[in-house]
């Protein structure tokens, strides 16, 4: 079993379901590219092992994931050149020049290995708590069902924070629906569980403290499926959906969202790629907190 720094992995179930845990409950477990290599070789691991079932996906403390790494000591050690610099940061379009180098980084990185796990061969799990925020959405989108804690809140506030169209992997629309994906975008507000649970999004919400105990039996119920038949099912919705254009508007917004990162490159003459508090947009370190969506109110 492969030691991980910024995952927890194991299985259980007489090996049936295997669990991934995000680890960094200090950073609210912010996506660092450490946790995302970790998470990539994990999702590899269950699949590859023809007795997992399913596959859980939880973060450890109060949040599923609050979204990317912005700073963390971590993050800044890995992305510094250098003996400690993560390798990655010199493949996969990492050596090219500004603009192209986050076109394919962020490709690889944040675009492509969503979908990848999205099209995992195991039936996967998101078990979500706490904060759900902007890439913390792309991980429990990827999932093929959601189960959240109740107080779970959802939300992208890359528009409102960062001034940018939304995160890498945006399936905003089919997840929230055409407009409330429009409003909860321009005005960065969130969903709870509750709402969640309406839009189709999330299939259960369980009580602080059974949570986990409760996702397992969940697991549980659908691990007892012959492995053909939960297969065949996940790809059968998934190639739908893919025939409705889900794939080619994920790949479509992609590029606008790089699109987005060159207009800030630019009017921050390369300093920034996302917009900054002197373009009219807030200091995302002291941001208010997120508001979440009132029907009855502007």
């Amino acid at each position: 079993m492969s030691n991980f720094q910024f995952i927890a992995y194991g299985t259980s179930d007489d090996g049936r379901i295997a669990t991934i845990t995000l680890n960094r409950p200090k950073f609210h477990n912010a996506q660092n590219r450490g946790l995302l290599l970790e998470l990539d070789q994990a999702f590899g691991l269950a699949e590859a092992d023809d007795g997992v079932r399913v596959i859980i996906l939880r973060g450890e403390g109060k949040s599923f994931s609050a979204g990317h790494d912005l700073g963390s000591p971590d993050y800044q050690r890995e992305r510094t050149p250098g003996p400690e610099q993560d390798p990655s940061y010199q493949c996969n379009g990492g050596t090219f020049t500004p603009v192209e180098s986050r076109l394919h980084q962020e490709w690889h990185y944040f675009y492509q290995n969503t979908l990848r796990w999205r099209n995992n061969r195991k039936i996967t799990i998101a078990q979500v708590q706490g904060k759900v925020f902007s890439a913390g959405l792309m991980l429990a989108w990827a999932c093929d069902l959601i189960v959240a804690e109740e107080g779970t809140i959802f939300a992208d506030v890359v528009g409102t924070r960062l001034g940018m169209c939304g995160v890498e992997y945006f399936a905003h629309p089919w997840e929230f629906g055409p407009r409330l994906a429009k409003e909860l975008l321009l005005t960065g507000d969130a969903i709870d569980a509750e709402r969640a649970v309406s839009l189709g999004m999330v299939s259960k919400i369980f009580k602080a403290g059974e949570t986990t105990q409760q996702t397992v039996a969940f697991a549980q119920r659908i691990a007892r499926l012959p492995s053909m038949t939960s297969t065949l099912i996940k790809q059968s919705v998934n190639d739908a959906q893919d025939a409705m254009g889900f794939t080619n508007a994920l790949s479509a917004c992609f590029s606008l969202h790089q699109l987005n990162h060159a207009h800030w490159s630019v009017l921050t003459d390369g300093a920034m790629p996302i917009g900054t508090p002197e373009h009219g947009l807030p200091d995302w370190k002291t941001a208010p907190p997120i508001a979440v969506s009132d029907p009855y109110q502007p």
